[in-house]
């Protein structure tokens, strides 16, 4: 069964859209190296300032653990963050056709 994490954390006004880009780099750099083992998501939020992430790992290991941009993005995370991330394991309970395009 895969695990489940959900992060939902709040940036400074006028550190979100720079959050958002850091974000976007995580995505293309996974989806350019494909390191299997995880599917994930980000949200903004419609306040402008949220983000929510969800992150399934087949397995025991994290593959974003060896992302490059990944660490770009939590390495600087404090100074973006309103106040700290809130995190979560989860149990996913079903999905349907979360996250196709």
């Amino acid at each position: 069964m895969a695990k489940a994490v959900v992060v939902r954390s709040q940036t400074r006004a006028d550190a979100a859209e720079r959050n958002q880009r850091l974000i976007e780099r995580v995505f293309a750099e996974l989806n350019a190296g494909d390191p299997g083992g995880v599917r994930y998501a980000a949200f903004r939020l419609a306040d402008g300032v949220s983000f929510v992430h969800v992150a399934l790992f087949d397995g025991e290991g994290n593959p974003l653990s060896s992302s490059q941009a990944f660490a770009a993005f939590t390495d600087g995370a404090a100074g973006r963050q309103a106040g700290p991330p809130v995190v979560s394991e989860a149990t996913l309970i079903g999905s349907y056709r979360f996250a196709e395009e």
